[in-house]
């Protein structure tokens, strides 16, 4: 659930189409919609249950770009107003790059989605068996481990949907968006926390990992699969 009341809940084409909502969002959230807009355009064609979701302030634990869920819908929000980090992990790429990493982004959290919608949240690959602790098990520690692995395989699979996104359309700045993706993972300040996704973004180290399939959520399945079995 969200945790905050919301500025707007906007339908995607409504941002940029519509004058009263563009009146609405400030210069830097309409230059990151504007980036996002392939991936959010896919994500309709696919009919993702998605809403665009714009807080009028920000707290200081807030991410500026991060999916949520509501009920069946989730919901992309945006928490960049009073938010001095909101353009952080892009802070060393010069301004002319930002689109594309915007878009990966875009991607990342559009896989979240994919996941969420198809009812497979925090769900193993088929044929895999968890053993970690059960939550009602009584012991909150292994419980807590549990949580934390749960939500390291399904950062590691949205990683992997940015690539796979980026290998399908920028194949030829693959590099670029490897690169930048492959050292914000290295910094990690505790070793296996929620985004260390390094198990998985090392499967994947050129576009040529990734194959032909239908989506790019059915194309990072098999690395999917590898790096559940290497964090493990």
């Amino acid at each position: 659930m969200l945790k905050r009341l919301l500025f707007a809940s906007l339908y995607w084409l409504s941002p940029l189409s519509s004058a009263h909502a563009a009146a609405s969002l400030t210069d830097q959230e309409t230059r990151w919609l504007r980036a996002a807009a392939p991936v959010l355009a896919y994500a309709q064609r696919l009919k993702l249950p998605i809403d665009i979701i714009v807080q009028p302030t920000s707290g200081p634990a807030d991410v500026p770009f991060a999916m949520g869920f509501d009920g069946q819908r989730c919901k992309l929000v945006l928490s960049m107003r009073g938010n001095p980090d909101a353009e952080a992990l892009l802070e060393k790429v010069p301004e002319a790059e930002r689109g594309l990493l915007i878009e990966a982004m875009t991607a990342h959290e559009i896989g979240h989605c994919w996941r969420y919608a198809h009812g497979v949240w925090h769900a193993l690959p088929a044929g895999f068996v968890d053993p970690g602790a059960d939550p009602a098990d009584g012991n909150p520690a292994l419980a807590a481990v549990k949580a934390m692995r749960d939500s390291r395989r399904e950062e590691g699979f949205a990683d992997l949907v940015a690539l796979a996104w980026t290998a399908r359309h920028h194949r030829q700045r693959y590099e670029q968006v490897y690169a930048w993706l492959a050292a914000l993972r290295a910094e990690q300040p505790v070793a296996r926390n929620a985004h260390d996704t390094r198990a998985w973004v090392r499967l994947a180290p050129d576009a040529a990992a990734f194959g032909q399939a239908a989506t790019p959520f059915d194309d990072v399945a098999v690395l999917w699969r590898q790096g559940v079995l290497a964090d493990d």
